[in-house]
C-alpha cells in the first residue's frame, strides 16, 4: 500500500462511521416511538443470540476436542444456551424478558453487595470509603427495586438502550465528519506537486 492510497481508505472509512451512527440513531429513535414493538424485538434478539452463540460454542468445543481436556465444558454451555434460546423462542416473549429484568437486577445487585463490601475494607485499610458504601447500598436498593418491579425495569432498560443509541449515533457522526475532513485534507496533501 501505497501513501496514494491512504486518503481512499480513510475516505471509505468513514461511510462505515455514517452508516453506524444512523443506524444507532434510527435505532433510539425506534425505541422512542414505538416502544412495544422494541420490547418484542429486544426479547427476539435474547432468543436468537442464545440459539447463535450456543451453536457457535458447540462448533468450537467440536473443533477443540482433539486438543482441549475441558472440551465438554464449552460444549455443555452451548447445550445450555441453544436449549435457552429455543425455551425463548418458544415462550416468545415471556423468557427473554424475565431473563432481561431478572440478569439487570442480579448484576445490580451483586456489583452493590461486592461495592458495599470493597468499602468496608477500604475503611479498614483507613482509606476513603463512603462513597463506595454509598453506592453500593444504592445499587443494592435499585436490584431489589428492579426485582419488585419487572415492568418498570424493562422499561428503564428499553430507555438506556434507547439513550445510548442516540448519544453514540451522534457521536459516530461527528466522527465520520472528521474522518471525511481528515481524508479530504490528507488527499489535498499527498497530491503530487505540478510538473
Amino acid at each position: 500500500m501505497t501513501v496514494d492510497h491512504v486518503p481512499s481508505l480513510v475516505r471509505r472509512a468513514w461511510w462505515a462511521l455514517a452508516l453506524r451512527g444512523l443506524f444507532a440513531l434510527a435505532l433510539g429513535i425506534f425505541i422512542f416511538a414505538k416502544p412495544l414493538a422494541s420490547v418484542a424485538i429486544f426479547a427476539l434478539v435474547i432468543a436468537l443470540w442464545a440459539l447463535f452463540a450456543g451453536v457457535t460454542s458447540i462448533i468450537h468445543a467440536i473443533e477443540v476436542r482433539s486438543i482441549q481436556p475441558h472440551w465438554w465444558l464449552r460444549l455443555l454451555a452451548g447445550l445450555i444456551s441453544v436449549a435457552f434460546g429455543i425455551w425463548a423462542l418458544y415462550d416468545y416473549p415471556v423468557i427473554s424478558l424475565v431473563f432481561a429484568v431478572v440478569w439487570v437486577a442480579w448484576w445490580l445487585m451483586l456489583t452493590g453487595i461486592f461495592e458495599f463490601a470493597a468499602a468496608l475494607q477500604d475503611r479498614k485499610a483507613g482509606l476513603p470509603w463512603g462513597w463506595s458504601a454509598v453506592w453500593g447500598v444504592i445499587s443494592i436498593v435499585i436490584g431489589g427495586v428492579a426485582f419488585a418491579d419487572p415492568p418498570n425495569t424493562l422499561r428503564a432498560i428499553m430507555l438506556l438502550i434507547a439513550i445510548f443509541a442516540i448519544v453514540s449515533g451522534v457521536m459516530l457522526l461527528i466522527a465520520a465528519v472528521r474522518v471525511r475532513t481528515a481524508a479530504t485534507t490528507l488527499a489535498g496533501a499527498v497530491r503530487p506537486a505540478p510538473a
